[in-house]
């Protein structure tokens, strides 16, 4: 598993979306690494991670985290997902109850299915690999850009009220008003149900609620979570 490492401080992993890398947070590096050790993680199957060995599910790429997490001996984290990333981080706080200090999710509530959107499987294939251009710059080639495409198939992963009670950290969910990859019905049963949660809603704003122009209020807001939480 591939992962760089910023700054000084309290442990701060930062986690990309599905096809993407690490390289989708290295811009934001520079706002996080004055306070903290920042951790940028190709999850398994990406950038420069090995591929998928197996069929992917959510639960075994968490599973190959909290291993890193071991094996870097760090005690406790804070952590930021996007998207996957942030499904990532639900399973994390299944499997290894203390290990996240407090997290942020985007466009994530810890459950989602592919089979709720078949137009995203008909788009996201292989042969439509150029259309995406991030691909080519963030992975290491066409093997594992096929991997990626031919195990989307297989992202499914379900959170139930009990799970979601009984995760320890504190959550800041983050979702974009015109996120279509969001049920808002489901993302206020997670938030009924997380014990200690806050919910930022942005307006007019899609899946990618910390980039572009919500950015600077995305880093403002990020910050005074995880400050908030360092002060308790």
């Amino acid at each position: 598993m591939y992962y760089e490492v910023y700054g000084k401080g309290e442990p701060l992993f930062l986690l990309h979306g599905y096809t993407q890398s690490s390289k989708s947070w290295k811009e934001y590096v520079k706002d996080y690494e004055s306070k903290y050790e920042v951790y940028l993680i190709d999850l398994t199957g990406h950038g420069k991670s090995e591929p998928f060995k197996q069929e992917m599910s959510i639960k075994s790429v968490a599973q190959d985290l909290n291993s890193l997490i071991r094996h870097l001996g760090l005690k406790q984290i804070k952590a930021i997902g996007f998207s996957f990333g942030g499904d990532i981080l639900y399973q994390l706080a299944l499997i290894n109850p203390s290990i996240l200090k407090s997290m942020i999710t985007i466009g994530a509530v810890g459950t989602w299915t592919i089979h709720d959107f078949p137009e995203y499987l008909k788009a996201f294939t292989f042969e439509n690999r150029n259309n995406f251009p991030w691909l080519k710059t963030s992975h290491e080639g066409d093997e594992q850009i096929k991997g990626m495409m031919n195990q989307f198939k297989n992202y499914t992963v379900r959170l139930s009220n009990k799970e979601l009670q009984s995760i320890k950290p504190e959550v800041l969910i983050i979702i974009g008003d015109d996120d279509e990859g969001m049920d808002f019905e489901e993302v206020v049963r997670v938030k009924k149900n997380l014990p200690k949660s806050d919910l930022w809603i942005l307006p007019n704003v899609s899946h990618g609620a910390h980039e572009g122009e919500t950015k600077n209020d995305f880093i403002i807001k990020s910050k005074a979570f995880f400050s908030k939480k360092q002060n308790q």
